[in-house]
Order: C-alpha cells, then sequence, then structure tokens
C-alpha cells in the first residue's frame, strides 16, 4: 500500500495530519516533500519540513552507539 492510499484511508484532505515522523535517511525528506505535495494538492498548507521529525529513538540509539564506541 503507498502511504497516499493510507491517507486517504484517514481522509487526510480534511487537514488531520500534523506531522510526520521518520529516521535521518535522505529518501524519507524526499518523502517528506512528495507528501506535502500530495496534501497541498488538495488544497491544504502543509509545510513538509516544518511538521517532519525525527524519530527520537534512533537519535537516542545513534547517540548511545557512539558513546558506547568511544569506550573501547
Amino acid at each position: 500500500m503507498h502511504l497516499k492510499e493510507v491517507l486517504d484511508c484517514f481522509e487526510h484532505t480534511k487537514g488531520h495530519v500534523l506531522g510526520i515522523t521518520t529516521y535521518n535517511a535522505p529518501s524519507n525528506y524526499s518523502m517528506t516533500r512528495r507528501l506535502q505535495s500530495t496534501i497541498e494538492a488538495s488544497k491544504i498548507e502543509w509545510p513538509g519540513l516544518r511538521n517532519h521529525r525525527q524519530c527520537v529513538a534512533y537519535v537516542i540509539q545513534l547517540s548511545s552507539g557512539a558513546f558506547m564506541g568511544s569506550l573501547d
């Protein structure tokens, strides 16, 4: 199932998408821009970069890994 089909199930055209959370892969930024275009095609303003949140658990994992690596 594509993201647009998922959003259609939640009736995103009514302006209920507050944000999107992903990890830091470049493809997720591309997906956020594509999502912005999809939502704005429905005449809803949705600034993608402002509404894109990085997954805090992933950031903690990266930080913990860097810290543990420094202990060697």
